[in-house]
């Protein structure tokens, strides 16, 4: 998680962009404004994402990017007690591996028993292979929903906001600029960038 730190964020200080870029540098700026009196409301985003990232703001520099780099709770608790090893889950939960259900036909199955390693190892090797390979759809497709989230969360109240995401998902560029354009500058240029990754 310690890369978490450096994801490219942006801060926003009501409608007005405050900070842009990694984590922490725009963790410290909005934690800056907080102390100087801003108005907010400051919202903090993962621009991978498009949602709000919870930041603690107390104390230094250190201790605000050590929690951002190790986001578990701090609470000193007793780990609860293993379960007995006869009721314990599939998975391998030490190593991140976590079971759930999946539902395939009988030629799936078939197909995944054959594979070297099993039906888990082939399915984790072409997810992976998936992710790496995403291509210019799935890629456009997330832009876009990165884009909804920020409009959502900082334009949903203003107006041409579901002309603007109608547009925004129908690919229609155009119409989602016309929809866009009385916004506030800053939160426009943002969802613009989130969007289309550069300003027309």
């Amino acid at each position: 998680m310690t890369d978490r730190i450096q994801r490219p964020s942006t801060a926003f200080d009501g409608a007005q962009r405050l900070a842009a870029g990694p984590l922490i540098e725009v963790a410290l700026t909005v934690k800056a404004a907080v102390d100087a009196g801003a108005a907010g409301p400051l919202l903090i985003f993962d621009d991978a994402t498009g949602r709000v990232v919870d930041v603690d703001l107390r104390g230094t520099r250190t201790e605000i990017a050590a929690r951002l780099a190790d986001p578990t709770p701090t609470e000193t608790m007793a780990p609860p007690p293993p379960p007995p090893a006869a009721t314990r889950g599939r998975g391998r939960p030490k190593l991140g591996v976590v079971g759930r259900e999946v539902t395939l036909l009988p030629r799936h199955w078939d197909w995944l028993a054959a594979q070297p390693g099993g039906a888990s190892v082939a399915l984790r090797k072409l997810v992976e292979a998936a992710r790496r390979d995403a291509g210019p759809d799935q890629r456009l497709r997330m832009a876009r929903e990165t884009a909804y989230r920020f409009m959502n969360a900082m334009a949903g109240d203003l107006s041409g906001y579901e002309e603007a995401t109608r547009a925004l998902f129908a690919g229609d560029r155009s119409g989602f600029e016309a929809q866009i354009a009385d916004w506030p500058a800053d939160i426009a240029a943002h969802a613009r960038q989130l969007a289309f990754g550069a300003a027309p």
